[in-house]
């Protein structure tokens, strides 16, 4: 049922210029995930979800002074996890990249986190060693995906209670038109449940009382039924959207405008009051062309659904101490199929 977004073989790191690591934190699930642009990139962002928590997102706005980004920063941590992006910043510096003020160079890194704190010991965060760590890892290589970095402590499902969600993770997916491609890193911890946005099947979510099938937030909802209360900002999808086209700063912050599409297109609910859903985007230019705004939207869309499908479809069960096991995509197929 899911096997073409299973097949596709595209990943954020296609695009001219692009970079990404992650840094996943053995002692609990959580991590870090970075995409690195040190020769700069266009930035723009736009923040849907009621409760975000980031950092430097005012200077991506179009009529601010900065034209260039030198990375973005996806952590898990919840306010803690911003940390990580001052060991970003710190790589950067190291190794010559960022915005020239004579005396030397300031790497530009906006970031954005996910509240994944309540899976295991919450003091065990992303910190700037992390950050760091994360950026010497990056490479063009396809990424990793599921339960890693950003996605490692993400969790999906939640209207109706903790105990009856399912594992989240990151994923990434990549459209190539004319030459030109536009990419997608996504980490899905959102309080909705995931869909596929070829079919509209049902992938994860909130699950019935008893464990053992999907419930189906949106009917369960409109049936009339009650939402668990939730903690504001205990959720958020983060992303970033990423182009080897060339954008002006007003064009990329409408890239990460209808970057959002691809959300809404794969989760119900979705930009929730308790969801703080986040994307960037980043335009390299490295190809030295573009395709049009109506092209280029329609590409990250589609590159964002397809990521966000990923994240959960990739991603593996956990289980902590003193909490009920969080069961993955894959264990329901191994079940269904046993």
């Amino acid at each position: 049922m899911h096997q073409p977004l299973l097949a596709h073989s595209g990943h954020i790191a296609q695009v001219q210029g692009i970079q990404v690591g992650h840094c996943t934190d053995p002692r609990r699930p959580t991590g870090c995930s970075v995409v690195l642009c040190p020769a700069g990139a266009v930035g723009g962002v736009d923040v849907r979800g009621a409760a975000p928590g980031t950092r430097e997102t005012d200077l991506l706005h179009p009529s601010n002074l900065v034209q260039e980004v030198h990375g973005i920063v996806l952590a898990g941590g919840s306010a803690w996890g911003l940390d990580s992006a001052t060991g970003a910043v710190r790589w950067l510096e190291a190794h010559g990249a960022g915005l020239p003020i004579g005396v030397g160079r300031i790497p530009l890194v906006p970031a954005a986190v996910l509240f994944d704190v309540m899976l295991g010991d919450m003091t065990v965060r992303p910190d700037a060693a992390a950050g760091y760590a994360a950026c010497q890892a990056a490479s063009s290589d396809r990424p990793a995906e599921g339960s890693v970095g950003a996605g490692a402590g993400a969790v999906v499902g939640k209207v109706f209670g903790w105990q009856r969600a399912m594992k989240g993770g990151i994923g990434t997916a990549s459209v190539t038109v004319h030459g030109v491609t536009v990419g997608a890193l996504v980490a899905c911890n959102a309080l909705g449940d995931v869909y596929n946005p070829f079919n509209g099947a049902l992938i994860a979510g909130a699950r019935t009382a008893d464990g053992t099938a999907l419930l189906n937030t949106r009917d369960a909802l409109l049936r009339g039924e009650e939402a668990q209360p939730i903690l504001a900002g205990c959720n958020t999808t983060i992303g970033v959207v990423a182009t080897d086209a060339i954008l002006s700063k007003a064009q990329a912050h409408r890239l990460a405008v209808t970057a959002h599409d691809g959300l809404a297109r794969t989760i119900n609910p979705v930009h929730t009051m308790s969801d703080g859903d986040t994307l960037f985007a980043l335009g390299t230019g490295h190809t030295g062309k573009t395709l049009g705004m109506m092209t280029l939207s329609t590409m990250a869309a589609e590159a964002v659904a397809i990521a966000t499908a990923r994240a959960v479809l990739l991603a593996q069960s956990v289980s902590v101490p003193g909490q009920a096991p969080l069961p993955s995509w894959q264990d329901w197929q191994r079940h269904a199929s046993a």
